[in-house]
């Protein structure tokens, strides 16, 4: 990958970081905390995260094995999702939001890698930033790794058939992805904490309108910020992009 990409990686990484370690720490956040859901879901979330992750291994050690060149793209996947969900950003009511990071690697590599790489940028957020809980991780990782990216996949998938421009499928696909991680983690808490007179359903609606102000423009913002960082790619590394059916060419990769 050209120099340009890992100098790219190395600045936005660092800003972006540090910016996350400057913010807040709340008990309402994007990454639910610490201890904050029962045993029995805790144990569920995990379970269901399971056979994306290993599916996610298959399917690295599958894509890296044919072209070990994209290990680097691979890396910068990663540390992009890593760089931009670590960005706890305030919201109401004492709450924090922030992007998730996971469409560009979803989009390279699909939804099933994203959730190893999300999984451990959660794993590693946990254990360095205080960001999320290694109890919830399981929880965390399925609304980020596994709901966000399945659903950036279809977006990005049924848009590209149904004839978008390259960036505005992959904005909508960023985007989207971004909101129904949102959603599900709405959900998840919802599950554990049902109001006490209306039920799972007033919960849900409680936990979304906490995020919904802010999340909704991060959404916008992160689906930006993914089509300004694939032009980048789309530059410097179109032989990658070639080789993973992104753009057309020879010697493309089956996903």
């Amino acid at each position: 990958m050209n120099n340009n990409i890992k100098k790219t990686t190395v600045y936005l990484f660092t800003y972006l970081l540090l910016a996350s370690m400057l913010a807040p720490d709340t008990a309402y956040a994007m990454h639910i905390m610490e201890g904050f859901l029962p045993l029995k879901w805790s144990v569920l979330w995990y379970l269901l995260t399971l056979p994306f992750f290993a599916m996610g291994l298959v399917s690295i050690n599958k894509t890296v094995g044919m072209n070990p060149k994209l290990k680097m793209l691979l890396a910068f996947a990663g540390a992009f999702a890593f760089a931009l969900s670590a960005l706890k950003l305030p919201s109401v009511t004492g709450s924090c939001s922030h992007p998730t990071g996971v469409g560009l690697g979803t989009i390279l590599f699909g939804p099933v890698v994203m959730t190893v790489l999300g999984s451990i940028v959660l794993l590693f957020q946990a254990l360095l930033l205080a960001h999320g809980g290694l109890t919830t991780l399981g929880a965390n990782a399925f609304s980020m790794a596994v709901a966000g990216p399945l659903v950036t996949w279809c977006v990005y998938k049924f848009s590209r058939r149904a004839g978008a421009p390259l960036w505005l499928a992959v904005f909508l696909a960023a985007a989207l992805g971004d909101l129904m991680t949102y959603v599900i983690t709405s959900l998840q808490l919802a599950l554990a904490h049902p109001d006490a007179v209306g039920g799972v359903m007033a919960s849900f609606s409680k936990f979304t309108a906490i995020f919904a102000l802010t999340q909704i423009p991060l959404a916008v913002s992160e689906g930006l910020l993914t089509v300004l960082v694939f032009n980048l790619l789309y530059t410097y590394s179109q032989d990658e992009l070639v080789e993973l059916a992104i753009i057309p060419g020879e010697g493309a990769l089956v996903k």
